[in-house]
């Protein structure tokens, strides 16, 4: 997940908790999506699109924050 903010992203994970807290939910959603799509776990298709829906909404978020990092970098 967005390759060109991977310094960034590792520089946040020491120094946002609230980053970290969204980037680790993002991370729990793929895996349980994936997970209920190999019907490793139990899922109906309405809940895998409820959880996709929360985790492009977790991403949108994670992309403001790592552009606004980005952008008071380069202030």
């Amino acid at each position: 997940m967005f390759p060109e903010y991977r310094d960034l992203i590792t520089q946040l994970k020491t120094s946002d908790r609230h980053f970290v807290t969204l980037f680790d939910r993002h991370n729990e959603l793929d895996q349980k999506i994936k997970n209920m799509e190999a019907h490793i776990e139990p899922g109906t298709q309405v809940e895998i699109d409820v959880l996709k829906k929360e985790k492009l909404a977790l991403k949108d978020e994670l992309y403001t924050l790592l552009r606004k990092a980005s952008a008071e970098a380069a202030a």
